[in-house]
């Protein structure tokens, strides 16, 4: 007879839980951040915003860089949100491999969008 309670706990599931938790709060916290630097450099700059201004403050590389990190943590975001939600309200499996699968191409999608418009100022 198997035991089901105590450290023999027999477990079923997917055992994302802890890792995908602490993911979804770094990441968040990195976006959070980069939302702050990135007003301080508006706010702190002088005259009218235009696309000269938007284009300088993205020129440097460290910014470019910082902007990539964030772009990847955005989608790892979204990732293990989406992912969350197909497998929490999605029963049949075949649909939720179909949504799983969208997600993966939107996300890829917008990954490359994100980095074409980020290297090309």
């Amino acid at each position: 007879m198997a035991v089901n309670y105590g450290s023999k706990r027999i477990v079923v599931g997917a055992h994302y839980g802890l890792r995908d938790w602490l993911a979804q709060r770094i990441t968040a916290a990195l976006m959070a951040l980069f939302t702050v630097l990135l007003l301080a450099q508006v706010i702190l700059s002088k005259g009218p915003i235009g696309y000269d201004k938007w284009a300088g403050i993205f020129s440097s590389q460290w910014m470019k860089t910082l902007t990539f990190v964030v772009i990847v943590a955005l989608l790892y975001h979204v990732w293990v949100g989406m992912r969350d939600i197909w497998m929490d309200y999605v029963k049949p499996a075949s649909i939720k491999l179909v949504l799983n699968v969208f997600t993966i191409v939107w996300l890829v999608a917008c990954a490359g969008w994100g980095i074409q418009v980020l290297w090309r100022l």
